[in-house]
Order: structure tokens, then C-alpha cells, then sequence
């Protein structure tokens, strides 16, 4: 029989990258033979007051303990080539994982999770946290939330399913648990099974129904499951896997689908560790009006502009603060005077700030004319020069069997019949997106116009 490890840690915090552990509890068995061993571990941090109180640890209890880098290669050669096994193992196998990895050791092992190992064997429970275990089976606590005490719950758990269940039933189940890919401790195992594995939009609940992510793949079971195999040295992973409790999908025709889908779900659901795609309430865009002094800039936020209608509006920022830094950025790199843009105030007749150090070429005092400058700013600006909307009305673009429909570079929907066209295109028009207008942009030539589709059969 493989030789075994029971461990359990208590730590200043669940995130693997930034917290440090403060204690290590082992258990090994060797066939009848059973060592225990554990330690308190100084985390160069500070405890804080409530880790303090739910483990009873305090910083003077660990002032004098050695820190886990005195101690690695003890632990590493203690546990190397056992069975892993801990309550909630991903918790603990990522927390040992990532420390080691600090010190330099590349650690490795089969884990068990012994939440995995009682829901597979005592399906019918709907808990199994340690406080459930030791309460269905009967099991002698020492202590709890104090490393050793609650390895030894788990070493108790173990021994307990060998006397209760038959051998080739428990076997069975370490064997599936050992050789799949290891999920969240709290996710049903056969959602794995039930995830597509073609192109799509996935989304991540956490507790009470929260979305905490939505993403988007062309592989859906495959990007699903890297969440979690990285998560011990990702932070972000690692929340995600403790907080995770259900995941839901929507199957997409193909790549585009998935991105649009992704961004209208993410503004709609407000996902916890979605941040780039999440607003663009402030977003701004740099015009150009034609006046008797030359050409007028403004800045005018989304609301106020007609966003694929109008032509002369330049460039997406998420804020007023970027669409301005872009332009002084744009005019210190091409010359361009900031008092003409409107990013400079003086008096008439006065050079400007950039015209002083003969960076500006003098439009603000006459010496370079107003239409060369209106020209040059034309110039400069075109490549930031946001596409009108090419089409009369809605466009519609095909994925296998998906019909992508858009208008004004906004995503309505993806249908599949003719009567879902008709009630799309009377409901209410979605905002200008800036997302949406990227994934479109680099799609336009696979656009059609819509006029014509409602007298074809959409199959």
C-alpha cells in the first residue's frame, strides 16, 4: 500500500501567493505503522486579530518558531512520494506547493480530498465539512482549527471508511479522485462532466447565486478546467476556487459569439473579477467640428455622441482623464499647439507653454497657418478615427448554426429561427459599446446586411 500523509495547515490568510502558514500538522502511516508530527511556523507577517481568534495562534506564539524555509526540506523529504491527503486538499496541497516553490523545491503528489471522498461515498449527506464528519462517524476531537487535531480528524475519517464501506468501493473511489483533474472542493464533480468542449461563454457563482467571472473559449472544458489547475500560484485563481459553487455555459456557433456573448453578460451580471470589460459608463471620444478659427476639439462623453453615425469622432477612453492625456500625448509627439486643441489657456497673441521650449510650431502666435495646423491635427488623428456604421439598419453574421445579429455596432442577440429574428429587432436597442465595436471591427467583412433575412428560412 502507498505509503500516506495527513496533513493539515493553519495559515494567516486563503490566498496560497500572499499569505504564509503558521502551523503544519502531519500524520504518516506506513501500513500499521502511524508518526505524528507538527510545528508551529513563524510567517514573517503579522497574524491578524481574527486568525488569532479562530486558531487561538498569536504572533507571540510564533515570535520564536522557525520559519517554513528553516524547516522545507524536513517537510519536503517527510512527505515526498505519499498520498496527499487533506479536507480540502486544494487549500493545503496550493499553500505547501507555492512555499516550497519559494525555497526551490518543485513539490509534487497525488492529493485526496477527503470533502470529494465523503460526498462520492455518502452521497445521501448534504454536508460534509469537518464539523459534519465528526458528528456522522463519531470522531474524537482534540482540538479544532490547530493543525495536528485536525489531521488527526482526518486520519480518524480514513480509518473509519475502511470499516464501514468495502474495500473495493473505497478503492474505487480514491482511484477516480486521484486520477481526474482537481475541481473546487465544492463544485459537484459530475459538472465536469456535463461541460462542452466547443466554443462558448462559461460563468463562475459563487455563494447566495453571486457571478464572481464570466470568460469565453473556443474550448470550453479545457479553458474551464486551467482555472484550476493554476490557481496555486495564481491569487486570483485561487479566490476563485474557494469561492466557486456552481458553473453554468452557453454553447456558441463559434469565436465571435463567445466574445459578444462574454461582454454583454459581463456588463449585465457586474461579475466580482471581471474588471476590464465591466463599465464603460464614463467613456469618451475626441471630436473635430469645422469653425471660422479652424478646427474645434472637444472631448464629449458617450451619451452626448452618436456613436457609428457620426464621422467625426476619434478614438475610445475609458474616462475624461485618458481621452486628455492621450491628446497632450498626441500633441507633444507631432508638435501640435495645446492652446489651438483647447488643452492650454493664454492670452491672445501669447505662446504657448510647448512654443517656448520649440516643441509647438507656432500656430498660437501665426507662425505656422491654422489650416496647416487644422490639417496636421486631421492627420495625426486619423488613426484613431472610430468607423461609422456600414450598413442601413442591422447586419447579421453567421456561426454554424447562429445567427449574430448587430446593429450600429451593437450586439442585439444570436438567433437560430426566423420568428426569434422578428421579436429581436423590436426589442429596445442596446447602448454603443466599446468592447462590442472592437470584436465587430475586426469582423466586417464578415458582416451581411439584414435586409432581405426576414424573407429567407433561417435553418
Amino acid at each position: 500500500m502507498q505509503p500516506l500523509a495527513f496533513v493539515d495547515l493553519e495559515t494567516t490568510g486563503t490566498i496560497a501567493s500572499v499569505d504564509r502558514i503558521t502551523e503544519i500538522g502531519i500524520i504518516l502511516v506506513d501500513g500499521s505503522e502511524v508518526q505524528e508530527w507538527s510545528c508551529l511556523i513563524n510567517p514573517e507577517t503579522r497574524i491578524s486579530t481574527f486568525i488569532e481568534n479562530l486558531t487561538g495562534i498569536t504572533n507571540e506564539m510564533v515570535a520564536n518558531a522557525p520559519t517554513f524555509a528553516q524547516i522545507a526540506h524536513q517537510i519536503f523529504h517527510m512527505i515526498e512520494g505519499r498520498l496527499f491527503i487533506a479536507h480540502n486538499a486544494r487549500f493545503d496541497y496550493g499553500f505547501l506547493k507555492q512555499s516550497f516553490r519559494r525555497e526551490g523545491y518543485d513539490f509534487r503528489a497525488t492529493t485526496i480530498c477527503t470533502v470529494k471522498l465523503s460526498r462520492r461515498l455518502f452521497p445521501g449527506h448534504p454536508k460534509h465539512n469537518l464539523d459534519s464528519l465528526i458528528e456522522r462517524h463519531g470522531l474524537q476531537v482534540n482540538g479544532r482549527h490547530r493543525a495536528l487535531a485536525d489531521a488527526q480528524l482526518i486520519h480518524q475519517f480514513w480509518q473509519k471508511i475502511q470499516q464501514q464501506i468495502p474495500a473495493i468501493e473505497v478503492a474505487a473511489a480514491i482511484k477516480a479522485l486521484s486520477g481526474r483533474p482537481s475541481m473546487p472542493t465544492y463544485l459537484d464533480e459530475q459538472m465536469l462532466d456535463s461541460l462542452p468542449t466547443g466554443p462558448g461563454v462559461y460563468l463562475f457563482y459563487g455563494e447566495n447565486e453571486l457571478p464572481l467571472y464570466v470568460g469565453k473559449s473556443k474550448k470550453l472544458r479545457q479553458r474551464v478546467l486551467s482555472h484550476f489547475t493554476g490557481d496555486v500560484s495564481s491569487a486570483k485563481e485561487m479566490s476563485l476556487s474557494q469561492q466557486v459553487r456552481r458553473i453554468d455555459y452557453i454553447e456558441t456557433g463559434g469565436e465571435i459569439g463567445a466574445l459578444l456573448k462574454e461582454v454583454e453578460l459581463v456588463k449585465k451580471l457586474q461579475p466580482t473579477h471581471n474588471r476590464k470589460l465591466r463599465r464603460n459608463n464614463e467613456l469618451c471620444s475626441i471630436s473635430l467640428k469645422e469653425t471660422e478659427a479652424g478646427l474645434h476639439v472637444n472631448i464629449a462623453y458617450a451619451h452626448d455622441l452618436n456613436f457609428g453615425e457620426q464621422s467625426n469622432l476619434y478614438g475610445l477612453f475609458k474616462s475624461l482623464r485618458a481621452a486628455n492625456n492621450a491628446l497632450s500625448g498626441l500633441a507633444n509627439e507631432h508638435g501640435l499647439c495645446k492652446v489651438i486643441i483647447g488643452l492650454e489657456n493664454v492670452k491672445a497673441g501669447n505662446p504657448c507653454f510647448a512654443r517656448q521650449l520649440k516643441k509647438c510650431r507656432g500656430a498660437c502666435v501665426g507662425e505656422e497657418p491654422l489650416v496647416m495646423h487644422s490639417l496636421r491635427l486631421k492627420e495625426v488623428l486619423s488613426q484613431l478615427r472610430i468607423h461609422t456604421w456600414p450598413f442601413t439598419g442591422p447586419a447579421y453574421l453567421k456561426e454554424n448554426d447562429d445567427l449574430i445579429i448587430v446593429d450600429n455596432w451593437a450586439y442585439l442577440g444570436t438567433i437560430k429561427t426566423e420568428g426569434e429574428l422578428c421579436q429581436l429587432l423590436d426589442s429596445p436597442r442596446p447602448q454603443f459599446d466599446k468592447d462590442s465595436y472592437q470584436i465587430l471591427l475586426k469582423a466586417i467583412k464578415l458582416l451581411q446586411p439584414i435586409l432581405g433575412l426576414r424573407e429567407q428560412t433561417v435553418t
